[in-house]
């Protein structure tokens, strides 16, 4: 289950967006993904939650945890 802090950086028509999870509405909208994943970064940084970038088909490719992770990744990126 998503915590509503996390944020999700999706497609939104062309463009890219930043979003909470459980919500129709988009935080900001994006001309590129890494802008998106830079303000989303930002937001979750600040909040102490997750921070999950969609592809193009709406699958997690990359997850960052920027708050308290009961389960820390094994591996180093």
């Amino acid at each position: 289950m998503s915590n509503p802090k996390d944020v999700h950086i999706v497609r939104h028509g062309d463009d890219w967006a930043a979003r909470r999870p459980n919500t129709d509405r988009v935080s900001k909208v994006f001309d590129t993904q890494k802008q998106a994943i830079d303000y989303g970064r930002q937001i979750a940084q600040r909040d102490h939650s997750e921070l999950l970038v969609h592809n193009r088909e709406n699958q997690i490719r990359h997850r960052d945890s920027f708050g308290n992770d009961p389960c820390p990744p094994k591996d180093k990126e």
